[in-house]
């Protein structure tokens, strides 16, 4: 089982990469998010599933953990194989994904080409419990994830309802609460909305 790849960036195609680790390029299957992050030359790491079948043998790679892990979640589901797991993936990035199933958001999963109102309740009602239990991370491996806070998420409510994206506004508080730990939600919204506004 090959978990990750670490190598140089050799090719980058619409909906994969070849990485060169130890003189063999590995083909991985990516999402357009995970692509945006590679440049060509570079060396790079992936997480990595691998798909073995009768007649093929396919790796998928992820820039975090939590991503190769929601990817192989998704696959629990009946009727959703590699194929329409990454193209979950492709539309929503994990967060949105773990919201879209905490709220059976059936809209917002059936944003996903092949999968219809069906299939999407499904998703939620095989997943919604077994979603939090793949552990969250944010930024490339290494980096600590963020603490989801009551704060954070008032914060990031607040920021998104005054038409920040919710990224933006994640990144905001997150640096905001890892200067001062002990901020409130007042505190913490007027010290984004300032952070927002010098990068605007």
């Amino acid at each position: 089982m090959i978990a990750s790849v670490r190598g140089e960036v050799l090719e980058i195609a619409l909906d994969h990469t070849v990485i060169e680790a130890a003189g063999i390029g590995y083909r991985l299957n990516v999402t357009p998010a995970t692509l945006s992050t590679l440049t060509r030359g570079e060396e790079t790491r992936l997480y990595t599933a691998m798909i073995v079948r009768e007649d093929s043998m396919t790796l998928y790679g992820f820039a975090d953990t939590e991503a190769r892990d929601l990817f192989g979640l998704l696959q629990t589901v009946s009727g959703v194989g590699p194929r329409l797991a990454m193209a979950v993936l492709a539309v929503l990035e994990p967060e949105a994904l773990r919201k879209a199933l905490a709220e059976s958001n059936v809209a917002a999963l059936t944003r996903v080409p092949g999968i219809g109102k069906r299939g999407a309740e499904r998703m939620v009602v095989e997943l919604r419990d077994k979603v939090n239990l793949v552990p969250v991370q944010s930024g490339p491996p290494g980096t600590p994830a963020p603490v989801i806070t009551p704060v954070r998420e008032q914060v990031v409510e607040a920021l998104t309802g005054l038409g920040f994206p919710a990224k933006q506004a994640e990144q905001a508080i997150d640096a905001v609460l890892a200067e001062q730990p002990a901020a409130d939600t007042s505190v913490g919204l007027r010290a984004a909305l300032n952070l927002l506004g010098k990068n605007r």
